[in-house]
């Protein structure tokens, strides 16, 4: 039953290389855009972009919200707990 596998798996290996060129032939036909992206410059400001969104967050009243969801989650985990 081994022997039998063996002659396919031969042909399977020796039509490998199709798939090589076709591969190796869409390459350089690739556009080498992303290459230019990867260039480009970001003007990043990690602690400024986090306290502006801390800020919108206490604006909105959403720090509100979060105070208020976590107490009545609490008071109903002991309200519903028998332990």
């Amino acid at each position: 039953m081994v022997i039998e596998v063996i002659p396919d798996l031969g042909s399977w290996w020796t039509g490998l290389h199709h798939v090589t060129d076709l591969a190796q032939g869409l390459h350089w036909h690739l556009s080498w855009d992303g290459t230019v992206l990867a260039q480009q410059q970001f003007n990043q400001d990690i602690m400024s972009d986090m306290q502006k969104a801390f800020n919108h967050f206490v604006k909105t009243g959403q720090v509100w919200a979060l105070l208020v969801g976590i107490i009545l989650g609490y008071l109903f985990k002991s309200l519903t707990s028998f332990g």
